[in-house]
């Protein structure tokens, strides 16, 4: 059995232990973790992956589960045949929380369905387990052997007597004028910020009127860098996990959308295009001019890449996201 854990430094707020376990549950899977949240919240990720690939798809078939358990409560369903319900709207919700960081970082082109179960063993009722629930994911499946540039940090930080802090409680929640959920992984000596969610609280406005700090734009972007330190504690600990106990990497067959000399050809064909189609203001004409130029350039280089027509669909996607990225 391997564990690493990380330390999360609150100051007057006091200290979170994020701890990670591997070994001991769920060893049939490709990969399992434990997450503990100060050994009060337990969580349990296991990711698998099929064995042969889904060709016939033209997307990653992941799939991000969470199951939560009456008895991380420590109580039994009320129904007559002692079943859990339908997933809650928490646990969908976690599901979207973890797989928008966790999908761009498989590599590209792969198709063989991969699961990733978050069960809700214990949880401490003061706690939130959605965003213990990504870097428990993320540990899972750097285990697995699946071709996965990880691992990722999830922390969710809230502006508390203006100070950002790390894991807050639902009571200190209470008193926070700004919360947001922040993932990312190490980049170099950086942290590359992968999403952010953030929502203002129930009480916003009534902290701020009492002279509480308002959520500006400089003081929210305070409040990415504060969590950067978070989660490139989190990253640390699950890379020495990984250290002592993932699996040799998976050689899994790859099924790119396009090839670069598709993507270079049709960059260089409508790349102006695409920039000028983009400024359009009326998003009925925008999309209509952006309809127009792939029938245009389908047509120019089709008798190019006979056979090839669906790269030259993908690669235009590619080549206007690229051109909205560069706007930003």
């Amino acid at each position: 059995m391997a564990t690493a854990q990380a330390v999360i430094d609150n100051g007057s707020f006091g200290t979170r232990i994020i701890r990670f376990e591997t070994g001991r549950l769920a060893r049939q899977a490709a990969g399992s973790g434990a997450a503990y949240l100060d050994e009060e919240t337990m969580l349990l990720s296991a990711t698998t992956a099929g064995k042969q690939p889904k060709e016939q798809f033209d997307f990653f078939p992941l799939t991000i589960d969470v199951e939560e358990r009456m008895y991380a409560l420590g109580r039994i369903p009320g129904s007559f045949f002692r079943r859990e319900g339908r997933p809650s709207e928490d646990a969908i919700l976690t599901c979207r929380l973890i797989d928008r960081p966790l999908r761009p970082t498989f590599k590209k082109g792969l198709r063989n369905e991969v699961q990733v179960v978050i069960t809700v063993m214990a949880l401490n009722p003061v706690d939130l387990y959605d965003v213990l629930a990504i870097n428990a994911a993320s540990a899972s499946t750097q285990l697995s052997g699946l071709p996965f540039s990880g691992p990722i940090g999830g922390v969710r930080v809230a502006l508390i007597n203006n100070q950002w802090v790390g894991f807050p409680t639902h009571d200190q929640l209470e008193d926070a004028v700004f919360d947001m959920v922040v993932a990312g992984r190490i980049a170099g000596d950086d942290v590359a910020i992968m999403m952010v969610e953030a929502e203002a609280t129930l009480r916003t406005i009534e902290l701020i009127a009492g002279g509480a700090t308002a959520p500006t734009e400089e003081v929210v972007a305070q409040g990415l860098e504060a969590s950067k330190v978070f989660i490139r504690a989190l990253c640390v600990a699950q890379q020495e996990l990984a250290a002592a106990a993932a699996k040799p990497i998976i050689d899994f067959p790859i099924f790119l959308d396009y090839q670069d000399d598709v993507f270079e050809a049709v960059e260089a064909a409508c790349g102006g295009d695409v920039r000028q189609a983009l400024t359009i203001v009326s998003k009925a004409d925008r999309e209509a001019r952006l309809d127009d130029i792939k029938v245009t350039v389908i047509a120019e280089l089709s008798a190019r890449f006979e056979g090839r027509e669906k790269e030259l669909g993908a690669a235009l996607k590619s080549v206007t996201k690229k051109c909205v990225r560069d706007r930003v």
